[in-house]
């Protein structure tokens, strides 16, 4: 099969997993709203656990400009700011309503709000948390390599680092669900380390069935 055929068979596949997440997503807002249940978290003290896993990466620079890819309804905007960090912020989001209502809850005062799943524009950092969770239906290898092009995109939207969580597998075999994707630690990391340096961290130690990676580019 030639590469042309290979990519466009690729990019179709990306298209229908983008399709399918915003179909869910857009369900999960309507019946739940804008809330960590509206973005398919069990509840708020988790979903700030995972948020507060990401300043590991900002590493206390309060000026940093952040891009959310996946970002919901906006909460990690209202979590930076409340911890301090006032940096330029970008969120983006495959589902129209979501957008909306981050606009609505946090404004436009040093946000931007975006509808997509590409960004257009580079910041400091680039953060992605939950957005390879929910494969539902599509076969193990597809949403593997749609997971690895999502994390290039990270890669390629930040300048000097960036992160993400991922359900793990280490987690208890009988608590997994079947529409979900579950991530072993170690290839991930060696994944990373193989693609973008030595210069990553892995967090699986604050008692969520998931896991963060950080990753820091290169200086100079």
């Amino acid at each position: 099969m030639s590469d042309h055929v290979e990519g466009a068979e690729s990019a179709h596949e990306h298209d229908v997993i983008r399709r399918q997440v915003t179909s869910y997503y857009s369900s999960k807002l309507a019946a739940c709203g804008p809330t960590s249940r509206g973005v398919d978290w069990n509840g708020m003290a988790s979903h700030e656990l995972r948020h507060r896993q990401f300043l590991r990466l900002l590493d206390g620079d309060r000026e940093a400009s952040v891009l959310d890819l996946g970002c919901g309804y906006g909460d990690f905007c209202r979590f930076l700011r409340a911890e301090g960090y006032h940096g330029a912020f970008t969120g983006y989001d495959v589902v129209p309503g979501m957008i909306a209502e981050a606009l609505r809850l946090h404004g436009d005062q040093g946000c931007r709000w975006r509808v997509g799943g590409e960004p257009s524009e580079p910041a400091d950092f680039a953060i992605a948390s939950g957005i390879f969770n929910v494969r539902g239906s599509v076969a193990v290898a597809a949403w593997t390599q749609y997971v690895h092009q999502t994390i290039d995109i990270l890669a390629a939207s930040s300048n000097r680092g960036f992160a993400f969580n991922i359900l793990s597998l280490s987690s208890d075999p009988e608590r997994r669900a079947t529409h979900l994707y579950y991530a072993d630690a170690a290839e991930m990391l060696s994944h990373c380390l193989k693609r973008f340096g030595r210069s990553v961290a892995l967090l699986q130690d604050y008692g969520l069935f998931e896991f963060t990676v950080i990753v820091r580019h290169p200086v100079g």
